[in-house]
């Protein structure tokens, strides 16, 4: 008998597993969990590849907690993209992750992360302005549409202009594609990433990537010279921060830095702020705790205030728990053997904690099905419990961004608009490309405008 062991999982043939996972996830994990328990091992995806999914939250405690040296992410566990580049803190590893770590961190922390409260107050006045009383209607495009302009604004510090629309143009292109099935099974299958010129799939998407590269880069050096230091967005920030040995950023990876912070934080808040809008409206009782609390700050609230209030959080907190917008944290790649959950893994296998499962287990959330904010109230739960931003040396850095972001954006929306959900049957969640994301867009009904802004 070997000395490495892999769990146990479904024995049918990698294509149906694929099939599975991309047809019906939740389902797919939930069957495997029932079958197998906290421990499986699937072969999806590229090359079929043994994948080790982990839900037990001291297996994932184990995890975030095991020495980078042994056990990592970044582009050897298959993260990678040429749309975010191989300087993305995703994609990094080592020395180079923690040093990018470093100098990204701060701007999405604290007091700096404060300055953009306003800017995010009226991003959501102006996006919610179209929206009429009485007609059904998605509230995913309009979450988007905020999220999207955040970003740009806060993170890019781009204003209104002619550079503006043409890079939300070509970002637009990218992150929606006319048709999205060929994307994702492109990214599935690399074998499809063939360069047959501008009119085949993979071709056109690589030139897309130039022409928004040629955009942002003209925007870094434009930004470069024109006293970065004077200006608070998260890209002048970025360009004047300097790792231990003085060195700024390379305009590469300011530039994989950008996209990432991007694709990391646009779809997954908007996501979240659906769902948020939808469990709120779907629960009167919760609206009504919500809604009290919110009117107790005052008519124009200080956003740190809201950032704190307490019941709030809970709503948010509970919204990112029952359907994780990102059903997975990052791969991580075995690099010398390791035990885990009775099992020897040996070197090059691929492990990934659960988030989904991980927040589904009746043990850690009563009622796991059940949209309860107050669970939060009632106790404070581990960050290996509870890792809706991922965990250990690779969470979320824009953990404490999209909170705030998410807070703001509902209390704008909830302070001026009466809304009921649109269909009395549960929503249920359908992927999105990696995500997860609300049925039809989360249809909800105005019923009444209660404020101008």
């Amino acid at each position: 008998m070997s000395e490495y062991q892999l769990p146990d999982g479904p024995q049918t043939h990698p294509w149906i597993q694929t099939q599975q996972w991309l047809m019906h996830p939740l389902e797919y994990l939930e069957d495997c969990a029932q079958r197998y328990g906290d421990i499986f091992t699937l072969r999806i995806g590229p090359v079929f590849t043994p994948q080790v999914f982990v839900s037990d939250p001291q297996a994932i405690q184990q995890i975030f907690a095991t020495d980078p040296k042994h056990l990592d992410s970044g582009e050897a566990a298959g993260i990678k993209s040429p749309l975010l580049g191989r300087q993305s803190l995703l994609a990094l590893e080592g020395k180079s992750h923690q040093r990018q770590r470093r100098l990204l961190t701060p701007p999405l922390h604290g007091e700096r992360m404060l300055t953009y409260g306003e800017l995010i107050r009226s991003i959501t006045e102006q996006q919610t302005q179209q929206w009429q009383v009485g007609e059904p209607f998605p509230v995913l495009p309009s979450m988007q549409a905020i999220s999207f302009e955040i970003i740009l604004k806060a993170v890019f510090g781009l204003e209104d202009g002619p550079r503006y629309q043409t890079l939300k143009d070509q970002l637009i292109a990218i992150l929606n594609p006319k048709v999205p099935l060929v994307t994702e099974l492109m990214f599935v299958f690399p074998g499809l990433q063939q360069d047959l010129g501008a009119w085949s799939p993979w071709g056109s998407f690589l030139r897309q990537i130039q022409q928004l590269d040629e955009l942002i880069y003209a925007e870094i050096r434009d930004r470069k010279e024109t006293a970065p230091s004077a200006r608070t967005d998260i890209l002048s920030l970025m360009i004047t921060a300097r790792d231990e040995q003085g060195q700024p950023m390379t305009e590469v990876e300011l530039r994989d830095e950008l996209i990432t912070l991007l694709i990391a934080g646009h779809e997954t808040t908007a996501s979240s702020l659906a769902w948020a809008l939808y469990w709120i409206h779907q629960r009167p009782e919760v609206h009504e705790k919500l809604r009290q609390e919110l009117a107790g700050l005052g008519a124009n609230p200080d956003p740190n205030a809201i950032f704190r209030a307490s019941y709030l959080t809970a709503v948010c907190c509970e919204a990112l728990r029952l359907y994780p917008v990102v059903m997975l944290a990052l791969n991580r790649i075995v690099k010398s053997p390791l035990e885990i959950l009775g099992y020897r893994l040996e070197p090059g296998t691929v492990i990934i904690p659960c988030i989904y499962l991980t927040h589904q287990r009746e043990k850690l959330y009563p009622e796991p099905k059940q949209f309860r904010p107050e669970r939060f109230l009632e106790r404070q739960f581990a960050p290996y419990e509870y890792l809706p931003f991922g965990g250990g040396n690779r969470r979320c850095i824009g953990m404490a961004f999209a909170l705030f972001e998410m807070k703001l954006v509902l209390t704008t929306v909830l302070s001026q608009w009466r809304m009921v959900v649109a269909d009395t049957q549960l929503l249920r969640p359908v992927r999105k490309g990696a995500l997860l994301a609300p049925a039809e867009g989360a249809q909800m009904i105005i019923k009444a405008r209660l404020n101008s802004p």
